[in-house]
């Protein structure tokens, strides 16, 4: 009787040690896993349905975030979304053109920590249209997703350089983007500005006519049609948070340019852009000359848009390009 108690006891030690033990290394693991997100949760505003999107996709579908210790949710929003969003830190990057230059003119604090790609924003006319010029777009109107994005501002580098006023001589209206075909049918505006693949769809399906491809137009080809922009704050409070992000996109534009068809077969098939066309979608991505870009040739673009902005009304006429250029870009890979 007491040799069958004492197994019993030391079986019940035994059972009571390896159960402290797996305890321990569940322990551990629970600590591995949330301790694997170095930088924490980040939000960015990323689904705005454009083929030219694919840098966040990528860097989220491809695990370029999560390598950097990034836990990132990509969320859509409207222009002035995102700049409430900037302001408050909610977010910490977004992607843009030159339609942030106004903002920071009128002091949001900005920088820019990279070019991302070449040219994605058509400006089409349908096929039956007077219009064969952007000369002809005086005393149009114009659609456009948002007063103030890229799509309107580089409308107004085209208008200006064809010496129409775009503050006053064309009239701007907003539609949503899978809208703006439907817009120009029905006659409610004469033109749209939009990325792609909404413009290259028109194109395609209804044989709109192209004004401006930015991809190939002399005032912007070879020119970075989307940076990286991030807010001073989160510079200022995690320099290498935003180093991680910027090289996360840095992975995933090279990654892309290598990879254009399976980048493009990951935007349709997680419904990241609005079209199943696999070619389409394949040939735009390649027009893009994805590559992650710093230093002189990132600040001669700004400072170039810089100088095509003046002549639009979008920043003032006395901007001096060298100054803002300085001010605005952010070496974000110096010194790590």
């Amino acid at each position: 009787m007491r040799r069958l108690t004492r197994k019993l006891i030391w079986l019940l030690i035994g059972l009571l040690i390896m159960i402290s033990i797996s305890a321990c290394g569940e322990k551990k693991n629970t600590a591995n896993n949330s301790g694997q997100y170095k930088y924490g949760k980040l939000r960015i505003q990323a689904l705005g349905g454009g083929v030219c999107g694919a840098p966040s996709y990528i860097a989220y579908e491809k695990g370029f975030f999560k390598e950097e210790g990034l836990d990132v949710e990509l969320v859509s929003g409207t222009l002035d979304e995102d700049k409430a969003g900037l302001q408050t830190g909610e977010y910490t990057v977004t992607n843009g053109d030159f339609q942030w230059f106004p903002s920071i003119q009128q002091g949001m604090d900005l920088k820019i920590i990279g070019g991302l790609h070449h040219g994605c924003i058509k400006l089409v006319v349908p096929p039956n249209s007077p219009i064969k010029s952007v000369s002809d777009l005086k005393g149009k109107k114009i659609g456009v997703d948002e007063i103030g994005g890229t799509p309107m501002a580089i409308t107004s580098v085209a208008l200006a350089n064809a010496g129409i006023d775009p503050q006053k001589e064309v009239q701007w209206i907003t539609y949503p983007l899978d809208q703006l075909t439907q817009a120009v049918d029905k006659g409610e505006v004469d033109a749209f500005a939009a990325w792609d693949p909404f413009a290259t769809l028109a194109v395609k399906n209804n044989n709109y006519k192209v004004l401006v491809d930015i991809g190939k137009d002399p005032l912007f080809a070879g020119k970075s049609c989307c940076f990286l922009y991030a807010s001073k704050k989160q510079i200022d409070a995690n320099p290498d948070k935003v180093a991680a992000i910027a090289r996360a996109y840095q992975k995933a534009c090279e990654w892309i340019s290598k990879n254009p068809e399976e980048t493009a077969k990951i935007e349709i098939e997680k419904k990241y852009v609005p079209t199943n066309d696999l070619n389409l979608v394949t040939e735009l991505i390649k027009s893009y000359d994805y590559h992650y870009t710093t230093g002189d040739v990132v600040r001669n673009e700004i400072k170039y848009f810089v100088e095509q902005l003046r002549k639009t009304g979008y920043i003032k006429k006395d901007t001096n390009a060298e100054e803002f250029t300085q001010q605005v870009y952010y070496d974000v890979f110096k010194n790590r």
